[in-house]
């Protein structure tokens, strides 16, 4: 039974495994209204991340325009994580070229015009690289005040592409800080708490006993990040890491958070793209950020799977 109003969202990925479990959560569940998702350079080059939604939507029949964003990052030199993602960004399932195409406008021109035809009730989730994001409220300041909430994956208090940084906010922390400072509400899914999203073995389990298509696309999706993540990383399981940013759109009480102060570091020779969690309290400025503390690991896989079976 609905008691809420859906949410309005355009999803901003990199696809990416969790991406694409992202996007089904996304276009699946009943209290999510999807009205677009756009495109950037990030796991895989802009090319690949764009051709890996595109076969998510076709193998789920997801009917929402897809729009390609930026290749590169606003300064620095594009960086990607085939060794975790492989190189198409998406290996592990074998699935055919899709029949639906990216539309033509851009995918920050489409960011930009979707805000300002709103009544200020979108919310943005960018589970890549902030690029698009920046890039568009730097071309039009006035789509500030009409985002409703962005709700990111990114940073945390400690890194996973180097021993600072977190990769999202690594491959373009400019962007970031662009994002970070600009007064819009923000709540940031970092690895503090994605790292608690573990698809376990009865997690798998009870996926790979759904039987539709887009549950058995998610089963290879996480027999192939298992494999990466523990020669990589040494994790047992695989964190789906964007997915908390859709989970907490659907139903904030999935998580527990926190008003803090985060700052982009995007000077430092050995901490760029590191995010500054204030956790004590000890630079005085005023919180900007809702933090990410605690996943209800049962919430949030109860509301993956059921949104799966209903594919």
């Amino acid at each position: 039974m609905k008691t809420h109003t859906k949410r309005k969202m355009i999803l901003d990925c990199d696809p990416g495994h969790d991406d694409a479990i992202a996007i089904l959560l996304a276009a699946g569940h009943e209290g999510i209204d999807l009205i677009g998702i756009t495109t950037v350079a990030g796991n895989a080059e802009l090319e690949k991340t764009t051709l890996n939604a595109l076969k998510v939507c076709e193998i789920a029949g997801i009917d929402v325009p897809v729009l390609k964003g930026n290749s590169q990052p606003l300064i620095r030199k594009r960086e990607t994580a085939a060794d975790i993602h492989g190189d198409s960004g998406m290996d592990g399932p074998v699935l055919p070229a899709p029949v639906k195409q990216a539309g033509e406008e851009h995918a920050v021109d489409f960011i930009i015009r979707t805000l300002m035809e709103s009544d200020g009730d979108i919310t943005l989730v960018p589970v890549g690289p902030l690029t698009n994001i920046a890039m568009a409220m730097r071309r039009e300041p006035s789509i500030l005040s009409k985002i409703q909430e962005i709700v990111l994956m990114g940073g945390g208090t400690f890194g996973n592409w180097t021993p600072a940084a977190e990769f999202n906010i690594y491959v373009d922390a400019d962007a970031a800080k662009v994002v970070f400072e600009s007064g819009v509400p923000i709540t940031m899914m970092g690895l503090d708490l994605t790292h608690q999203a573990l698809a376990d073995h009865d997690v798998s389990r009870r996926i790979g006993g759904i039987g539709n298509q887009p549950a058995n696309f998610v089963s290879e999706l996480l027999t192939y990040f298992r494999k990466t993540y523990l020669e990589f990383f040494g994790f047992e399981h695989p964190p789906v890491h964007d997915v908390c940013s859709v989970a907490y759109c659907i139903d904030p009480t999935v998580v527990e958070t926190k008003k803090l102060r985060v700052d982009i570091e995007t000077k430092g020779e050995l901490t760029y793209g590191m995010t500054l969690v204030d956790v004590n309290g000890v630079t005085g400025k005023e919180p900007n950020v809702n933090f990410a503390m605690k996943l209800d690991h049962a919430k949030f896989w109860n509301m993956l799977i059921d949104t799966l079976e209903r594919y």
